[in-house]
C-alpha cells in the first residue's frame, strides 16, 4: 500500500505542535545521514575511477579552463 503525500500531511498536521517539531526534527537527521551516504558513494566512486586511469588530476588553471569551456 502507497501512502500519499497530501495524507501524510494531514496527518502531520492532526499531531501535537511538539509532536510535529520532533517530526521534523528526526526528518532533517534522515536527510543529512543520506545525504552523507550519497557523498560517500560518490567519493569511492570517483576515488575508484582515478585508480583505473578514468580521470586524471588537473591544476586549478586547467580546471578552469576546462569549466569555462
Amino acid at each position: 500500500m502507497q501512502i500519499k503525500f497530501a495524507d501524510v500531511l494531514e496527518a502531520v498536521g492532526e499531531l501535537p505542535t511538539d509532536e510535529q517539531e520532533e517530526l521534523i526534527r528526526i526528518l532533517n537527521n534522515r536527510l543529512i545521514e543520506n545525504r552523507r551516504d550519497q557523498l560517500k558513494q560518490e567519493i569511492e566512486n570517483a576515488e575508484q575511477e582515478f585508480e583505473q586511469g578514468l580521470c586524471k588530476p588537473l591544476t586549478v588553471d586547467n580546471f578552469i579552463k576546462e569549466v569555462s569551456s
